[in-house]
């Protein structure tokens, strides 16, 4: 893109849209204003109140550089560095997956549970950006919670989430349950959002996420339903054996029912259900003793 030089920050956000547009970048003017938001640190209010305001011209090589970025199909949050996440802002970077809306159902629905324990061990296996561990260590500050990445980048991410937003998080590094298994722990809760895309179909994903959201987190085998598989059959060394016990699963577009299969094969004496999200995807399996 050639350089253009904006007079005010109406202009950048109106040259900004129009680019988007052409490009067919989904909603154009949201991309537009939420660039221009962190480039100046103002929020949304300001933004449209103000957008007489001389743009500085200091930050417009930036600007164009994470205009261009755009344009090239990077996600938004990945040139911003920040996604919202059950009203907290999550660092993200391409050594994560962005967190999903669909995920805070997960959330929701161990929260709903609380009342089945007073402390509870919790364990999120595949943590990325640390959204679901940080979360919940937040939102129930008298449970224990451990997170689980194959990735030591993205345990440097959510490790740091966690300190900047004050959440009391263990972290181990490996495979899945590996080292859960290793530490000897026995779960009250253990939620996942796995890999869950086919093989085959990751190359077929939109290039936002198949160029730049890491293929680590996305591919889940020949069938997608690998990390569920190897999961839910540990589940009987993993679980606390007494019980109440839940399992709590996000999963991708038609494998709810497999999903829920899996648990009561592998899981006996659990029983399942199925959680839909706003657009009616069954989204999330739970499994519970």
């Amino acid at each position: 893109m050639s350089d253009q030089h904006f007079t005010t920050v109406r202009e950048a956000l109106q040259q900004a849209s129009l680019l988007f547009t052409e490009r067919r970048i989904q909603n154009p003017r949201l991309n537009a204003e939420v660039l221009l938001q962190h480039l100046l640190g103002w929020t949304k209010a300001k933004l449209l109140a103000e957008d007489r305001e001389p743009f500085p011209s200091e930050k417009s090589g930036l600007f164009q550089m994470w205009m261009d970025r755009r344009l090239q199909g990077e996600p938004l949050q990945y040139i911003v560095g920040v996604q919202e996440f059950y009203g907290r802002d999550f660092h993200v970077n391409p050594a994560v997956l962005i967190p999903r809306p669909e995920t805070e159902i997960l959330i929701e629905e161990v929260l709903k549970r609380r009342q089945w324990w007073n402390r509870p061990l919790i364990a999120d296996i595949g943590t990325g950006s640390g959204a679901i561990a940080v979360t919940l260590a937040l939102e129930w500050p008298e449970s224990g919670v451990y997170a689980v990445d194959i990735s030591l980048d993205a345990i440097g991410v959510a490790q740091e989430n966690a300190k900047r937003l004050g959440a009391q998080v263990h972290f181990l590094h490996g495979d899945l349950v590996g080292p859960l298994l290793s530490e000897g722990l026995r779960l009250d809760v253990l939620v996942s959002n796995p890999p869950y895309i086919p093989s085959e179909e990751v190359d077929k994903l939109a290039v936002e996420v198949r160029g730049h959201e890491p293929r680590l987190a996305l591919d889940g085998g020949h069938d997608g339903l690998e990390p569920y598989r190897r999961i839910t059959q540990a589940l009987p060394n993993l679980m606390r054996e007494t019980g109440p016990a839940l399992v709590g699963f996000e999963v991708g577009i038609g494998q709810a029912q497999a999903v829920a299969a899996l648990i009561g094969t592998n899981w006996p004496g659990s029983e399942t259900g199925i959680v839909r999200d706003l657009q009616g995807i069954e989204r999330v399996v739970l499994g519970w003793i």
